[in-house]
């Protein structure tokens, strides 16, 4: 089977990440959703992306974060993400 080069394809590969974070409109969503419902490739590559995602998912709950990485992250983007009420 050829890879698939429509631009519908080219649009929903791109957008496969957004969609598997839900951070896509209603219309948005329905309409990748509709695509990879026609479109074997593209399923195929969204299967690929989503157990990926899931992978990772699970080797970060089960790893500790090296220590000071989170410090160093939030001096990057300047934002407490740990909630302790300082960045770094």
């Amino acid at each position: 089977m050829e890879p698939c080069d429509e631009p519908d394809c080219a649009a929903t590969l791109k957008e496969l990440d957004v969609f598997l974070d839900e951070e896509l409109s209603d219309a948005a969503r329905n309409s990748i959703a509709h695509h990879l419902d026609d479109c074997p490739d593209c399923l195929s590559a969204f299967d690929f992306h989503a157990e990926l995602k899931q992978v990772i998912s699970v080797k970060l709950q089960n790893d500790e974060m090296p220590a000071g990485l989170l410090s160093r992250i939030e001096k990057c983007f300047s934002t407490d993400f740990d909630g302790d009420g300082k960045i770094g």
